[in-house]
């Protein structure tokens, strides 16, 4: 009996020893049967899963306990007939003794991880702890290993594919990382792209494959070394390969630093072409105004100390006519010819530059005398003057050079330059395809000529001018047939030749507002004389250059109430010389109009008969026309140049 009652007892001992171990392990607890019910469980596995005392008993199914905790809301992501069955087949496969872990989040957002191992005779024993904590930190390990890949990946690809080569170095000059821009520029080979490689290993080598500073092996590695010491940053450009590469180097926090390598070659390319461009004319890649003006300067120098300098301005004559009526394409050709034609005429040390246009300038230093450079403009003017052959046509221009010399002609450039243009107006006004010195003279004859121009620019406004008639005698009739409108100009108080004023009004394009004037007055001073009496007026053939000239003349007429019949415009031979067709249309149109055309001081200059012939003139039987006169000279000269005149004026009245 006594032996019975201790024995209980030590069985009710050891059962409060058995649950008093249960409670105090730190993580739930619970053992299936192998037949899955359950044997003992403790507190914590309770609470885990919310399980009051009194809804768990010994002896209860796995399926009934799985239904329940189901019922309490956990395992939400599914039913209890699926858990159970996954979770019953988990413990069927674990009966060797291992050990197997999972991990589930509840409800609540903890994470618990369930551990079961098979005893033999006992059935599985589970475990339940709350690995929240660990979980958290290895989401969050998890997650800045993820941000850190994706930054390498980041950075591997903004490395890699930069266009400038990057590299990185420690404090100690030791190859952290490169990229492979870096590797194609300076074809390293693989062992010095290496992490750890010394930067002075990749120098030397690059130094012995061509590499090239201004400060030389040594001199550039020094520099590194104390750029790198002194965490400063620093530039060079040097060249490899035959590329012209640009190095920055950039310290960083912790005493190493970052360069980077770009290939400048077509920058440095382009810009040189840039440069280029902007001091040399575009079509003949001669110096330009910019950079001749510049060459001007230097010699500035050299003229206050005596040496001696010359200056040619250069400009083509007829080359406005090929444009006019070959095109601009031909007269860019003939401009480039032009150029190299120039160009074979001179020194090396002569400085040849086209100002603009057909515009040329030649600084010629050094030089002893005159005569070198008279040889010179001699040289050219015999160069240009060869025709010029261009898509199987011959054209034929000359040059009119102006020459001053440095320091008889001035020290400063502005004055050279002045004083040759000077020269080169002499020279045209004397014939063109020549040359002429500045004389000292010319620079009062051009104030003298601005002074006309200004003066003309305001003479009919002022009413300076005024009209004088020359009778023409009509020996058939014995009698005045036609009277001459001969224009005055009395400007300062002095009257003003017209050879000193009409090849101005020509040049300044004044001729045809000054023309329309002088056709107006005539016509309205002639309308009050006998109705068989005619006014002749000068055209100027740049007067057919106008928009509407027989407009003008029909309007002139048309104010007085003139005819036609009275009116005749006399032409010069220049204006046959340039024919084309809107000089013929407009003198057949005349003509139509029964105005009457004749060729003023015929036989003075080059004349042609067969070429006046052409025009549309005829013969009226009271006066002797072009046609006429030409047939009637043809007879008695035998068609010879300058034996013919088909009117003859004294004095100065030619000059209208």
């Amino acid at each position: 009996m006594q032996a019975e009652t201790a024995g209980k007892e030590q069985a009710l001992a050891d059962a409060l020893l058995l649950d008093a171990a249960l409670e105090a392990i730190p993580f739930g607890f619970c053992v299936w049967s192998p037949q899955f019910r359950l044997v003992m469980w403790n507190k914590k596995y309770r609470d885990f899963y919310g399980f009051s005392l009194a809804q768990l008993s010994r002896g209860m199914t796995l399926e009934e306990v799985v239904d329940l905790s189901i019922g309490l809301g956990n395992h939400p992501a599914t039913d209890s007939q699926a858990f159970y069955e996954n979770y019953t087949g988990e413990l069927l496969a674990n009966r060797f003794g291992e050990q197997v872990k999972s991990q589930e989040m509840m409800p609540d957002g903890r994470w618990l991880q369930t551990a079961h191992s098979y005893a033999e005779g006992l059935g599985w024993v589970v475990t339940h702890e709350d690995v929240s904590e660990q979980v958290e930190r290895e989401q969050l390990q998890q997650k800045r290993e993820n941000e850190l890949a994706r930054q390498n990946l980041r950075l591997d690809a903004a490395v890699n594919n930069i266009s400038q080569g990057l590299s990185m170095c420690d404090s100690q000059g030791r190859l952290i990382v490169c990229n492979e821009p870096y590797a194609r520029i300076y074809k390293l080979p693989k062992r010095l792209l290496r992490p750890g490689t010394g930067i002075e290993d990749i120098l030397t080598y690059l130094f012995d494959h061509g590499f090239a500073t201004s400060e030389g092996r040594e001199g550039y590695m020094q520099w590194r070394r104390d750029v790198g010491a002194r965490a400063q940053y620093g530039k060079r450009i040097h060249q490899f390969a035959g590329r012209t590469i640009m190095m920055q180097q950039h310290p960083m926090k912790d005493g190493g630093w970052v360069t980077t390598h770009e290939d400048i070659t077509e920058q440095r390319q382009n810009e040189e072409r840039i440069r280029h461009l902007a001091r040399h004319d575009a079509l003949t890649d001669l110096p330009n105004r910019i950079e001749f003006l510049e060459q001007m300067a230097r010699t500035e120098a050299g003229a206050r100390r005596g040496e001696a300098a010359a200056v040619m301005f250069i400009d083509l004559d007829r080359f406005k006519a090929v444009n006019d009526t070959l095109g601009h394409a031909v007269g860019d050709a003939v401009l480039k010819q032009v150029s190299a034609r120039l160009w074979g005429a001179t020194r090396e040390t002569d400085v040849l530059a086209r100002l603009g246009g057909d515009e040329f300038s030649l600084l010629i230093r050094p030089i002893e005398t005159p005569e070198q450079v008279a040889r010179v403009a001699e040289r050219i003017i015999k160069s240009i003057r060869a025709p010029i052959h261009i898509d199987g046509q011959q054209i034929d221009i000359g040059v009119s050079i102006g020459i001053a010399m440095a320091p008889h002609d001035g020290e400063e450039a502005d004055t050279l330059m002045r004083n040759a243009d000077l020269a080169l107006y002499k020279a045209k006004n004397e014939g063109r395809s020549t040359y002429h010195f500045f004389e000292s003279g010319m620079d009062a004859a051009l104030q003298q000529r601005r002074v006309i121009e200004a003066g003309l620019r305001r003479a009919l406004d002022n009413g300076e001018m005024h009209l004088m008639f020359q009778p023409i005698f009509d020996i058939g009739r014995n009698g005045i047939s036609c009277a001459e409108a001969l224009l005055r100009w009395e400007h300062e108080g002095r009257i003003v030749s017209p050879a000193e004023f009409i090849p101005i009004a020509e040049e300044t394009g004044l001729i045809v507002s000054i023309g329309e004037w002088v056709l107006r007055q005539a016509c309205k001073l002639a309308a009050d004389w006998p109705t068989n009496a005619r006014v002749a007026v000068n055209l100027s053939p740049i007067q057919f250059k106008s928009q509407d000239l027989v407009g003008l003349v029909r309007s002139a007429l048309s104010d007085v109430n003139m005819p036609a019949s009275r009116l005749e415009l006399e032409i010069t031979e220049s204006l046959l010389l340039a024919e084309n067709d809107q000089t013929l249309a407009c003198l057949h149109a005349l003509r139509a109009m029964g105005v009457r055309i004749c060729l003023d001081d015929f036989g003075t200059g080059y004349s042609s008969l067969s070429l006046s012939a052409q025009f549309p003139l005829r013969q009226d039987q009271d006066r002797p026309h072009l046609h006429a006169w030409a047939d009637d000279a043809k007879r008695q000269s035998g068609d010879h140049p300058g034996h013919c005149r088909a009117r003859q004026k004294s004095g100065d009245d030619n000059n209208s």
